[in-house]
């Protein structure tokens, strides 16, 4: 099982050169664990390409239905007050987003406090560094 952040989801929904090692890995270990907002994100970035012309709106709304496939599949993480002392703690300790914090904070609370026992799957470098710096066996390139 592994920790996916919301940069390592979008590939698997949305054509992505990225996607094809992504859909790899989760192949191997289709245990997916995710926070409760990571939805959001995912289609936050579906309509940020939809509108820059990166993305047509027939794409946009496949993209959107394997989210929707995928998400029943997972673990949620949810919103919780556990979550956000962790994220709290995270934004004093680390160069991250409101966001990012929140991702990070659901895969410790995930991990039950033990980073190590959690493979954390991101694409997003700072996201990345933080989660490294917290413990986290990260898989941030996929070839």
């Amino acid at each position: 099982m592994r920790f996916w952040d919301a940069s390592a989801v979008v590939p698997l929904i949305v054509d992505e050169v990225a996607g094809e090692g992504l859909l790899g890995l989760l192949e191997q270990d289709p245990g997916m664990v995710a926070w409760w907002g990571t939805p959001v994100e995912c289609v936050s970035a579906i309509a940020r390409r939809e509108r820059e012309g990166h993305l047509s709106p027939q794409a946009a709304t496949r993209a959107v239905s394997r989210l929707r496939m995928l998400s029943g599949a997972w673990n949620e993480i949810l919103a919780s007050d556990p979550v956000r002392e962790t994220a709290l703690r995270l934004l004093r300790v680390h160069s991250l987003r409101a966001a990012d914090s929140l991702q990070l904070a659901a895969a410790v609370v995930a991990a039950d406090g033990s980073p190590a026992t959690l493979q954390f799957v991101c694409l997003d470098e700072r996201l990345a560094v933080a989660a490294e710096r917290e413990g986290f066996p990260v898989v941030d390139r996929i070839s």
